[in-house]
């Protein structure tokens, strides 16, 4: 009966070593998902920022092109649509 019990307890404390290594892997794997999101959000925050820039881009050169083609016109560069 002492042998099965000590047996018992050899394979509680062997689960239970697994078991904090496991804890231990889990952690970390958590502290480095938590970096990864950290960094896919500012990676998502310079995406936005681009497109921002993009959309100001485009903006601008709409203008300059509408100026452009004003000016063509009364220097009879371009004919009057």
């Amino acid at each position: 009966m002492e042998n099965v019990e000590n047996l018992i307890l050899e394979h509680l404390r062997a689960l239970r070593g697994g078991l904090e290594r496991v804890e231990h892997e889990l952690t970390e794997v958590k502290l480095r998902l938590t970096s990864i999101e950290a960094r896919v959000s500012l990676l998502e925050k310079g995406v936005a920022n681009i497109h921002g820039d993009i959309s100001l881009l485009h903006s601008r050169l709409d203008r300059m092109d509408a100026r452009i083609d004003r000016i063509e016109r009364r220097l009879d560069l371009k004919e009057a649509v």
